[in-house]
């Protein structure tokens, strides 16, 4: 071949590659679906191959871009609306039989007459007391569509005769606060589980409530929120902080910030504030604490929170998939980036709560060091605060190993806890209210019987859960928690006594309720002698 037949070859190759390496890339994708439906030897779903191609397109972005389908996006948006048509009851399955364990007040259930300790035998005419009948099948039974009725077959305590039991559906709310009361005469207690479209309602509802019940102090309790809504955060820090105070700003992908500011419509400016995280506090939670911490108007306990601040934004499809795409970064009032790096990946991503258990960083205080690049102050008082993957509190709390254990997620997942509670309220019911008439009561005196702690004990040792040695007084003291906490909840309603249980034997909450009630050592936390106030110099410095 002669050099100008070679020079033409080598270019046609050298623009048959050029042309290829500039295909475009949607133009790609389209052949390739279409290579795959002419080639393969079965036939394919194309949606379903579609559906799989997002998922991995968005899956290489970052850890908390994902797609949703169709049905998903539903379920997400059912599930924020903070409402769903129900009955108003939970039920505890034991083995084939399923027991109501609680009754919304003044919820269709409840008016209909069923009560806490009735067993569901039948959901409209279907038996569910096959294998085939788990948690979450009983769950979308009893759910559906508002105003449609739902027939149950109930066997009441000391009945032979199963009645059928009609309750029309209505929309039931799914509290976002998941508990408020007064611990003692001046301190309040608010738990927020999530921040969804009721939030600000709710918490709204409970400050007012607290406020005439004589609180002067809050503890506001964010452990394991893992967030929601911006804009229900936005609405939860502008009922502790005044008007046009920067809750946070974000950074979108075109640059420039958007500043997000209180809107001076908040009931609690003034009272000593502490706010309790934990490393499962995350997003929205982690705004709420930012603002509260860089503004100098809360003391932070527990343990460096989740670290994300990434916002995301629904970007519906045209079939009614969704995808919720990282859309900027934000950052607390005074300029803190909280978020964790992810550029390993989203395996590694994930295993930090193993990395942080294994360097003692949630067990011991000392074990984390920031460079001064990350170092920041509070705008009040000139604290040093840190940014760079969470929100570090104000003073350490180590966590509860035995909370964390793995003997204790099997005691639990196992429900021998739960059943056994439920058995012993179910014996013991008449006996136990004339004792305790009241959850103060029940609170302050119940003990475990020593002969129920054992049986506890011998059951979880017959499905193999690694009960710790008699010896380990902490871990068999976590076990009465739990039972105590579930015998609560089924004696008492009007609240999340559950919670309440929890509390007493909360690290946390203990060390809150320690620094509210030293006002010394508060403002020593907030180095600032006007205890809970803003100075107007900083704020106005900032909100320009």
């Amino acid at each position: 071949m002669n050099r100008k037949a070679t020079s033409v070859l080598v270019g046609m190759v050298s623009l048959s590659m050029s042309l290829q390496a500039q295909m475009n890339p949607k133009y790609k994708f389209e052949e390739a679906l279409k290579l795959i439906q002419q080639n393969y030897v079965d036939q394919v779903n194309e949606e379903h191959l579609v559906d799989a191609a997002i998922k991995a397109m968005i899956s290489d972005l970052d850890p908390h871009s994902r797609y949703t389908s169709r049905e998903e996006a539903e379920q997400m948006r059912t599930a924020m609306s903070g409402s769903f048509a129900g009955i108003g009851i939970q039920f505890l399955k034991n083995n084939a039989q399923t027991f109501i364990t609680q009754v919304n007040p003044d919820g269709p259930a409840m008016r209909a007459g069923i009560r806490v300790g009735d067993q569901i035998l039948s959901i409209d005419s279907d038996s569910i007391t096959g294998e085939k009948w788990g948690n979450r099948e009983i769950m979308e039974k009893l759910r559906g569509e508002k105003d449609v009725p739902v027939l149950l077959g109930i066997l009441s305590p000391g009945s032979l005769e199963v009645k059928n039991v009609s309750i029309i559906r209505e929309n039931i709310l799914e509290k976002s606060v998941r508990e408020s009361y007064m611990v003692d005469k001046e301190i309040g207690y608010i738990a927020l589980t999530i921040f969804n479209r009721t939030t600000r309602q709710e918490i709204d509802a409970a400050l007012k409530n607290l406020k005439q019940q004589g609180m002067k102090k809050l503890i506001l309790d964010l452990q394991s929120n893992g967030g929601g809504y911006v804009e229900s955060a936005i609405g939860v820090a502008d009922e502790f902080l005044p008007k046009e105070k920067v809750v946070f700003y974000s950074v979108p992908n075109e640059g420039g910030k958007d500043y997000y500011f209180t809107g001076g419509y908040g009931q609690f400016y003034e009272g000593q504030l502490v706010v309790l995280i934990d490393e499962s506090t995350a997003s929205s939670s982690e705004i709420v604490t930012g603002a509260l911490q860089d503004w100098d108007r809360a003391v932070v306990i527990g343990r460096r929170s989740f670290g994300k601040g990434l916002m995301q934004k629904p970007v519906p499809l045209s079939d009614g998939s969704e995808m919720q795409l990282t859309g900027a970064r934000y950052y607390t009032p005074s300029g803190r980036s909280i978020q964790k790096p992810y550029s390993k990946g989203k395996d590694d991503y994930f295993q930090d709560f193993n990395r942080r258990m294994a360097s003692k960083e949630l067990l011991e205080e000392g074990h984390i060091s920031f460079p001064d690049s990350l170092k920041y102050t509070t705008l009040s008082s000139k604290r040093t605060v840190y940014g760079g993957g969470g929100i570090m509190p104000d003073r350490f709390v180590p966590i509860d190993s035995n909370e964390y254990s793995t003997w204790m997620s099997q005691l639990m997942n196992n429900g021998i806890v739960a059943k056994g509670g439920f058995e012993f309220v179910q014996q013991n019911r008449e006996a136990l209210l004339k004792a305790y008439p009241d959850f103060t009561a029940f609170n302050s005196r119940f003990k475990v019987p020593s002969e129920v702690h054992q049986q506890l004990i011998t059951a979880a040792r017959k499905v193999a859960v690694a009960i710790p040695p008699e010896g380990q007084h902490g871990a068999h003291s976590a076990i009465d928690v739990e039972f105590k906490a579930q015998v609560g909840s089924l004696l008492f309603t009007g609240g999340d006594y559950m919670a309440r249980v929890r509390n007493e034997s909360n690290q946390s909450f203990k060390e809150a309720l320690s620094v509210l009630r030293d006002e010394k050592l508060y403002k020593q936390l907030l180095h600032t002698d006007t205890v809970g106030q803003i100075s107007k110099k900083s704020a106005t410095t900032l909100s320009k």
